[in-house]
């Protein structure tokens, strides 16, 4: 009788054992998947390559991250092609075997600006998009996707089309490679570049050489962070005022919403330190919610959203939207308005306020693709 109800307790202890295991397991996978997911969101990538480096890194994402990141990637593009080595300019009003989509936005402007030489030509006329207006500072900031690979040649070309048009004083970027700074470094040689890190993914500033004036530049680490994101922040004096810019690329993925906050959080407190007498302008891929924004308390006083303040204008709300935009051909629409510019002006001396926002990038390449996943913000701000 003893022996029976020892084994009875022995199976009641096993089945016991067996649900917790089963458990653990389906939370095991239930993690292993978002972790999955993550990593593809961040690098571009598909379920297998994610798990297969996740596998090799014990599940670390951060650490298969770098692992991915560190691996001897094939060189995307050739810097040193043929149109680099003869210098041929982005504006090619006269050049017949241009790519159409660069016809078309060069045929905007009557005269070639040549990002490849020290000073770009720029048009008085009034079909020129750039601002003569010397009291003007204006603005690009752009996820420009370096992470997906496909076509990103062209895309990157595509990029170097719209600074040529609108030949912006800053440029914000976030989701660089290396091999895309170096493209940009070739090609855009009137810009001075501030970069948010040298490997893997990272942020970057441009600046225009002949309007913007670098003081100092900082990396604000983000302490919890999984997917390798920063604070860039740079102080410059331009149009006879100091600045503090900004630009970040805060996590990914709706699950990271707290980890978001976190670093939303940061950037505000940094945006608030900064001394009364400058101007602070922040924008990036911030992948926010509106009701993230909320539950961090709003923007601080002072602090406006430019697309608010400009009477949140419906054409250029939606910077990330697969209604339009097919580059990651998903099987659902999606339409968010991650990319945000904040701006706080200068509590003393001249003040700073915003005055256009438009999105740029809806026009397709020759590739079939746009120049990005996300479309771009160009802003003006006057003075």
């Amino acid at each position: 009788m003893l022996f029976r109800l020892h084994r009875v307790e022995l199976a009641r202890s096993f089945i016991t054992d067996l649900t917790e295991i089963n458990g653990v397991m389906e939370d095991l996978e239930e993690t292993r998947s978002r972790l999955c997911e993550q990593f593809a969101t961040v690098t571009g990538s598909d379920s297998p390559v994610a798990q297969c480096y996740l596998a090799e890194n014990n599940w670390d994402l951060e650490r298969a991250l770098n692992s991915f990141f560190e691996a001897d990637m094939e060189s995307v593009f050739d810097v040193e092609d043929k149109d680099e080595e003869n210098k041929r300019p982005l504006c090619k009003e006269t050049d017949r075997d241009a790519p159409e989509s660069e016809r078309k936005m060069n045929s905007k402007l009557t005269e070639c600006i040549d990002l490849t030489e020290d000073e770009p030509a720029c048009s008085n006329s009034k079909n020129s998009l750039e601002d003569e207006d010397d009291r003007k500072l204006s603005l690009i900031s752009w996820n420009v996707d370096g992470l997906d690979t496909l076509n990103l040649k062209e895309r990157a070309r595509g990029l170097c089309s719209y600074l040529a048009l609108y030949t912006p004083d800053v440029v914000f970027l976030q989701e660089l490679i290396p091999q895309y700074l170096q493209y940009l470094k070739k090609r855009a040689v009137t810009y001075q570049i501030v970069e948010g890190n040298e490997e893997g993914y990272f942020t970057a500033m441009m600046l225009k050489k002949s309007r913007v004036k670098l003081q100092s530049s900082t990396i604000i680490p983000y302490p919890t962070t999984r997917m390798m994101r920063n604070l860039l922040c740079a102080k410059v004096t331009v149009l006879g005022q100091e600045l503090c810019l900004m630009t970040s690329h805060l996590e990914s993925c709706k699950d990271q919403a707290a980890e978001r906050m976190k670093q939303l959080k940061v950037v505000l407190q940094n945006v608030k330190e900064e001394p009364d007498n400058m101007t602070v302008i922040f924008g990036g891929d911030t992948n926010l919610r509106d009701s993230e924004v909320a539950q961090v308390g709003g923007l601080p006083p002072g602090v406006i959203d430019v697309w608010e303040e400009l009477g949140k204008q419906e054409h250029c709300r939606y910077t990330w939207d697969t209604k339009i935009n097919n580059n990651k051909s998903v099987s659902y629409i999606s339409r968010c308005r991650f990319d945000r510019i904040y701006l706080r002006p200068a509590k003393t001396g001249a003040k700073v306020s915003p005055d256009h926002m438009v999105l740029v990038g809806m026009e397709k390449l020759d590739c079939g693709y746009y120049t990005s996943d996300h479309w771009g913000i160009y802003c003006s701000f006057t003075s």
